[in-house]
């Protein structure tokens, strides 16, 4: 008996209603990027591994899907999408305007545990803008995360937005005489505090040269403690999006080369979930392609925002709205006379043509069976292609109401019926 082959851990198979759910989350975050003016960019799905060890260290081998390819080359699959933005911001930057706003969807790569929230393969909305070195643009992209989930349907008491500020945390470090790789360790452990053990946290912090006492009150600190921060606050203020911003000097984010702002995108009362997060890498550009650009960002995976949609009734809701006029038909060809099969078939091509969405059935079916069957289409229409050779009826499905009309005249009377025109 030959061996039951199954999906690998942490990939999705992608059946109808799992891709109805990725779509709208697509054409959500499309609808939004298009508003704000941002460009669609792609990059290769693989990558010189040493392109990520340029930024984040040989450490990063472990969370990659790499390999040898067949011309002896190291390479990867992405697990995320800055460094190669990075790469081609820096190749071609002379050709685009300032600020090259930017955005792409597409899918990532992680070998790690799989939790709920995080799998393997995800796909992800990024959207950086790169040339602009004003806090005005991480206001930007701020309220541009912050519109996203409003435009999935979510509401004020059901996310927040927290501020930090890394540059803030450099200078404090920097007092104290703490730099390099000390500096990083506190950081990190700033990052993990509330998810590791404190005794561990504690012996992290006293090797870096200060203890979770002098952290904790630094992280007291009020918004005042950095400048940029008061400023996108005034930003979003004027806005009217004041009311999802949080300051919380514990937001650092784990990636290294963040240099200011950060924040992230929590879900409130499922678990504190962070759905979304970026902020400022001035210096990552010229790291990695050695030119000088400033630039800010930040990221949202489908997997998480998928969960919390399905969490939250009122985003369920919208999605579920946004679902019934996917699936929505607008006729259904009904042939209730075989020898018009061929007539139906122009039918079904011209209102097809003429952008209407139509179903029929492949094979002879009773009558009462294809009205069967556009029922379950939600068709609004059912198009009866009868004994009459030279007439076609359009009944209403939702009050039984019938039209009738000549052939060649189906199309422009049925967007007629349903208020549209050719």
């Amino acid at each position: 008996m030959a061996e039951k082959l199954e999906r690998l851990p942490g990939f999705r198979d992608f059946y109808p209603d799992a891709c109805d759910l990725r779509n709208y989350v697509f054409e959500t975050w499309r609808r939004v990027a298009a508003r704000y003016r941002f460009a669609e960019y792609e990059g290769p799905i693989l990558e010189k591994t040493d392109l990520y060890r340029r930024k984040s260290g040989e450490e990063i081998t472990g969370q990659l899907f790499h390999f040898v390819d067949k011309g002896d080359r190291e390479v990867a699959m992405r697990p995320e999408l800055t460094p190669t933005l990075a790469r081609m911001a820096a190749a071609r930057q002379r050709d685009y305007r300032k600020p090259m706003k930017w955005f792409s969807i597409g899918p990532f790569f992680r070998y790690e545990r799989s939790s709920k929230g995080r799998l393997r393969e995800f796909y992800q909305f990024n959207c950086d803008i790169l040339g602009e070195p004003s806090e005005q643009a991480d206001a930007e992209l701020i309220a541009m995360a912050i519109e996203v989930m409003l435009e999935f349907g979510f509401r004020q008491g059901d996310f927040v937005i927290r501020l930090s500020d890394r540059a803030a945390w450099m200078d404090w470090l920097t007092e104290r005489g703490i730099s390099g790789d000390a500096a990083t360790e506190v950081l990190q452990a700033v990052d993990k505090l509330g998810r590791e053990e404190e005794s561990k946290t504690v012996a992290q912090l006293a090797a870096a040269g200060t203890s979770l006492d002098e952290v904790r009150a630094f992280m007291a600190q009020t918004e005042a403690v950095s400048a940029r921060a008061t400023a996108i606050s005034r930003n979003l203020g004027a806005r009217g999006f004041g009311g999802f911003l949080e300051w919380d000097l514990g937001i650092v984010r784990g990636l290294a080369y963040y240099t200011g702002t950060v924040f992230e995108v929590f879900d409130i009362g499922k678990g504190m979930r962070a759905v979304a997060g970026g902020g400022r890498y001035d210096n990552l550009v010229k790291l990695i392609g050695g030119t000088d650009l400033a630039a800010c960002g930040f990221a949202m995976g489908d997997v998480v925002i998928g969960n919390f949609i399905e969490e939250t009734p009122h985003a369920k809701a919208r999605l579920e709205e946004w679902l019934a006029a996917r699936r929505s038909t607008d006729a259904f060809v009904v042939v209730a006379d075989e020898s018009r099969r061929d007539a139906a078939l122009a039918g079904v091509q011209a209102l097809r043509q003429a952008g209407l969405r139509v179903d029929y059935s492949l094979t002879p079916r009773a009558v009462g069976k294809q009205f069967s069957s556009a029922e379950e289409a939600t068709a609004s229409f059912a198009v009866i292609f009868g004994a009459s050779a030279e007439s076609v009826s359009i009944k209403s499905m939702s009050d039984r109401s019938e039209t009738a009309c000549e052939a060649g005249a189906l199309p422009e009377t049925l967007l007629k019926l349903l208020g549209r025109s050719l």
